[in-house]
Parts: structure tokens; C-alpha cells; sequence
């Protein structure tokens, strides 16, 4: 009798304690259909958690993309540093910009633009693309390391399923084939009748210094910009120069540079030379420049002589002293109209033409009485006469001569403006006495009387400068250690393979099976597998047999069939009178059976 049936007759013979059980089956009904109820409600997705959302922020942080994106906007937001001027760099062209164009100005203020390499968001940049990437590449690694100790995975069962297989006949032997493969520097492991070998581990080894350099990379930059500085400074022949904040021309420290920081060195310029070509199509053409100076490294060191050259900088305990230019700087005497000395001294020169150094001086005389004196002048180093104008003909000072031009009035220097010595605010000046496009040139030794009894100026002799930049930078030889190591990287991990070769060897016949790991790298990787079973078979491959020895695959009816030697099958082929042994799960790959 079945279940229904059983229960049908329970109910017609005990009725009275069906309704004796009523309110306890009411309750159970109600307490069922709540049950039910509750189940057929859809289950609500639990939240994340704190946990979950810092697990998820962490993964995104790190990812590649993330690391790219930022990668993208470190640079992007560089570009705004090369476009608007920088105070670290050029106080008085923002000063100048904010003149020119006020609103504009503050408004790029506003987001830094004049401040970039310090701004916030920049800053901010630089730290998480840090953190991405060392997030990225310290995982890799670990699991790399542990890639380079694991053994390479066994043969599978069907090696002649792989992209790259072959099979053949003969008296190889595991371990010979295992001794091949290690000629061929593989690693080997070997089984029960199979070889496993695998080679390539460098490519990600590659992969993981070119990232690790990356990374070294922006913490030596970041080292140097919080405690590296470098300045400007012009130096003429017979003075000195003190590491000192004050005896800078532009100092560009950084954020954890204070003046006790730099190093106490001192030297004085002796001596200037440059050698140009003095004839020829090529006359002009500077040969060589030495600046000889005398260098003390502490204030309690003895003085050493030292030639400075182009590129092959002064070096003491780490700061670095380049020579970067050179010019002109003649002398003048500066008699006011009172007939005081009002300036004595060199005038360091810009030169207008690098052919000739034809070069442009502006003199201030702001002590002059009874009114300030200002000159324009122009240095001829090797001056000819051309119709009613002179020029220089050579940049060597072979017959050195100026050109003055006088101004009095006010020089403007106490409006608290910003102004540059090498120009003259002409606005408040009056030119003394007749101006001409080309005065007549004064010689070494020559006097200029001024106009209105302001005074005289007499060209004294000439001098020369040099321009030097003095850079402190702690990360430099970390940063060329790794751009050299990223460089390696970067050609390990394009140049090398990652491949895998098993060989299964039974009742004569050896089975090889080749898998390359890395994409793109079958075409190549296919050479290389034919070479390895050449070397396999111990001798040369049936191809190339002697022209009148007939070939056993001509046989008919035999295709495929062994040569004595050691013929190929073709793989996923098997010969007629042997199926082929093992087969593969469907769905797995052949390298994971």
C-alpha cells in the first residue's frame, strides 16, 4: 500500500484527534507558511564591510591599468610646468605675468600652475603611482621567486597533441635525452620513462627589473628634489665664489635643503681661456675652454689649482660645479659731475652674435651726482671698420673696443620693482648729447666726456666671465644605476622565450612535445623544437638521406612507416598496426594533464 493511502485511512478512523490536534496544527501551519514566506522572499546581497571596500580599493590601486592611468597623468601633468613660468625656476617672469595678465594669473594660482613640481596634486600623483607600483611589482616578484623553485610539471599523457610534437624511433633513452635538454639549458626533471624540461625564466625576471628600476627610479628623483639643490652663478676673472645661499645669482633648493646643507667649499677664478679657429672656413670656431681656478674644500683645507672644462665638472664630496658659458666683461671707470669715482669695475656683457661676441652692456651708476648715470654700450672684440660702422670680425679679443651710449635721470631703482642688470629702463632717463646709431668706438684706455658736465666714463680694459651651475643631486648615481637596469630589463623581457619540452620514451619509440609560453612566440620557438629533436635522434634528419638510397615512406602502401634511423611521424597520426597510447581529457590543456 502506498504512502497516500496509509495517511487517507489515519484520517477517517482518528478524527477526534485530528481535532484534538487543531491548535497545535494551526500553529505549525502558521509558523510553515511564515517559513515559506520568508523564503520566498529574495535574499538580499550582504555589504562589502569596511574590509571589503579597502580589499577592493587596494586591488584597484595596484592593478596594472590603475598603474598605467597614473603613469599617463604623471606625465600629463608635467606639461604644465614646461608651459608657464615657475618661481622656483623664474620669479620674475611670474611676477611679470601677473603684471601682464592679473586674472589669468590668479586663477592659474589657484591650481598651483606656477608651483607644479610642489603642488598637492602633483604630489599626490607621484606618491599613488609609488604605491601602485610597488603594489604590482612586489607580489610578482614573491611569486616569481617561488616559479624559479618549483620543478617544471610533469609530461603530459598525448605529447603529440601540443602545438609542437613529433615522434620517432630509436634507442634514445631518458637519460640521454635528459642530458641533451640540460646541453640546451634547460631545467630537467625526469620520471618514470618521461622528461620534463623548461626554460625562459628570465623573460619575467626582466619583467620584474624593469619595474623594480621604475620604481628605484622615481624614489632617486624624489630623493633629489626634497634634498638636491643646484644655482647660477656668474664668476669674473680675479673674483671668488663662497657655497653660500647669498653668493647665488638663482638658488633652487630643495624642500629639505636648508643652509647648513651645503657643502663649504670656496674658489676664486684665476683665469679664463678660449681658443678658437683662426683661420679657414671654419674661422670662429671655439676649440677649447679652461677655467683655471684655485679651490679650497673646507674652510681649514689647503688651496688646489684646478682646470675646469666643458663636461668635465668640479667635483667636491658629492656637489658638482659645471662650466655652462662664458662672455665678456670690460672695466670702467665712472667719474660723476661732482668728480667723484662713482664705479670702478668689470660690467659682465651679453653676447648678441655667438660668430663674433658681439656683445651688449648695460652700466648703472646709481651713485652718480648730481643726477644717476646709466650706459647702454656695445663690446666689439675684434673690431674693423665696415663704411661708417665698426664690427667684430672674430670673437677672440684681438682689438677689443665699446660703444657707449650715456643716459641721466632716474634709474628707477627705489619704485621696489624687480629689475634685471643686463637691461636699462629708459622711461625716467634723458640721453646726454646727440645720440648716433654708431658713436665712434672707444679703445682700451680711451675717456668719454659726458654732455651737460654729468661727468666722464673711460674704458679701462677687459675682462672675461664664466657662468657656472652648482648642482647637489643624491640621487643621481641611484637613478643612473637604474635607467641602465630598466634599460636590461626591458630587453631581457622582449628578447627572451618562456617554453616547455617533454619527451616520453617506450618500447623504442620517443614521443617529443613542445609548448611556448609566451604569445607570438610559436614562429620562433618552432626552430628551435625541430633542432632539439634533431638533436634527440642522435644523427640527421631523414630529409636528408642520400639521393640514391630509396626512402621506406616512398614504400607504397607503408605511409609514415619507420626508417631504420629514426623516421617522423606526423603528429596526430599513429602507425596501422599501433594506435596511439594515452589520451586527454576533454576540455584540459595539454600541459595541465
Amino acid at each position: 500500500m502506498s504512502a497516500p493511502d496509509d495517511l487517507a485511512r489515519a484520517v477517517r478512523d482518528e478524527p477526534a484527534l485530528l481535532d484534538e490536534a487543531a491548535p497545535r496544527d494551526e500553529t505549525a501551519a502558521g509558523a510553515g507558511a511564515e517559513a515559506g514566506d520568508a523564503a520566498r522572499e529574495p535574499a538580499r546581497p550582504v555589504g562589502l564591510g569596511l574590509t571589503g571596500w579597502l580589499r577592493w580599493a587596494w586591488r584597484t590601486l595596484t592593478s596594472m591599468r590603475t598603474a598605467l592611468i597614473l603613469l599617463f597623468l604623471f606625465a600629463l601633468g608635467s606639461v604644465p610646468g614646461s608651459v608657464y613660468p615657475q618661481r622656483g625656476v623664474d620669479p620674475g617672469r611670474v611676477a611679470q605675468y601677473f603684471k601682464d595678465s592679473p586674472t589669468q594669473a590668479k586663477w592659474l594660482d589657484r591650481f598651483w600652475l606656477f608651483d607644479v613640481f610642489t603642488s598637492p596634486w602633483f604630489a599626490a600623483i607621484y606618491l599613488l603611482l609609488f604605491v601602485s607600483l610597488a603594489g604590482c611589482v612586489f607580489p610578482r616578484a614573491l611569486a616569481h621567486f617561488k616559479e624559479i623553485r618549483r620543478r617544471p610539471p610533469a609530461a603530459p599523457r598525448n605529447l603529440l597533441r601540443l602545438p609542437h610534437s613529433e615522434e620517432f624511433e630509436g634507442d634514445l633513452t631518458v637519460d640521454r635525452a635528459a642530458a641533451v635538454l640540460r646541453r640546451r639549458r634547460f631545467r630537467v626533471v625526469t620520471g618514470d620513462g618521461w622528461v620534463a624540461a623548461e626554460k625562459g625564466y628570465l623573460r619575467e625576471t626582466g619583467n620584474l627589473l624593469f619595474h623594480i628600476a621604475l620604481l628605484v627610479l622615481l624614489f632617486a628623483v624624489g630623493a633629489g628634489g626634497l634634498y638636491g639643490y643646484r644655482g647660477n652663478v656668474l664668476v669674473v676673472e680675479g673674483d671668488g665664489f663662497s657655497n653660500a645661499v647669498a653668493a647665488y645669482d638663482r638658488f633652487m633648493p630643495g624642500s629639505r635643503v636648508t643652509a647648513e646643507s651645503l657643502e663649504p667649499f670656496s674658489f676664486t677664478l684665476k683665469d679664463f681661456e678660449a681658443s678658437y679657429v683662426a683661420a679657414g672656413a671654419k674661422q670662429g670656431q671655439p676649440l677649447d675652454y679652461l677655467a683655471r681656478l684655485e679651490v679650497q674644500d673646507s674652510p681649514e683645507s689647503a688651496p688646489r689649482q684646478v682646470d675646469l672644462k666643458v663636461n668635465e665638472p668640479l667635483d667636491v664630496s658629492g656637489t658638482l660645479t659645471y662650466l655652462i658659458g662664458h662672455g665678456y666683461a670690460p672695466t670702467f671707470r665712472v667719474t660723476d659731475g661732482e668728480g667723484q669715482v662713482a664705479y670702478d669695475g668689470p660690467v659682465p656683457c651679453l653676447a648678441g652674435d655667438q660668430a663674433t661676441y658681439t656683445s651688449e652692456c648695460v652700466i648703472k651708476v646709481p651713485d652718480a651726482r648730481p643726477s644717476q648715470l646709466g650706459f647702454l654700450a656695445r663690446f666689439l672684440p675684434t673690431t674693423v671698420p665696415n663704411g661708417d660702422a665698426w664690427v667684430s670680425v672674430f670673437p677672440g679679443a684681438a682689438n677689443p673696443t665699446v660703444q657707449v651710449f650715456p643716459f641721466a635721470g632716474d634709474l628707477g631703482l627705489r619704485s621696489g620693482r624687480p629689475q634685471s642688470v643686463y637691461q636699462l629702463d629708459t622711461t625716467r632717463l634723458k640721453p646726454l648729447g646727440k645720440m648716433a646709431a654708431q658713436p665712434a668706438p672707444l679703445n682700451v684706455g680711451d675717456t668719454k666726456e659726458l654732455a651737460d658736465g654729468a661727468g666722464k666714463i673711460q674704458f679701462t680694459g677687459v675682462k672675461e666671465w664664466i657662468s657656472l651651475q652648482v648642482t647637489y643631486d643624491p640621487g643621481r648615481e641611484p637613478a643612473l644605476l637604474a635607467a641602465a637596469a630598466a634599460v636590461i630589463g626591458l630587453v631581457l623581457s622582449l628578447t627572451i622565450r618562456r617554453r616547455r619540452v617533454w619527451v616520453r620514451v617506450k618500447d623504442g619509440r620517443a614521443t617529443v612535445g613542445g609548448l611556448t609560453r609566451t604569445e607570438g612566440g610559436g614562429a620562433a620557438f618552432a626552430e628551435e623544437f625541430a633542432q632539439i629533436v634533431t638533436a634527440l635522434r642522435g644523427g640527421p634528419p631523414t630529409e636528408d638521406a642520400a639521393p640514391d638510397e630509396p626512402r621506406d615512406d616512398d614504400e607504397p602502401g607503408r605511409p609514415g612507416a619507420p626508417a631504420p634511423g629514426g623516421s617522423a611521424i606526423v603528429a596526430g597520426q599513429a602507425e596501422p598496426d599501433e594506435p596511439p597510447t594515452g589520451t586527454a581529457a576533454p576540455g584540459v590543456r595539454p600541459d595541465e594533464e
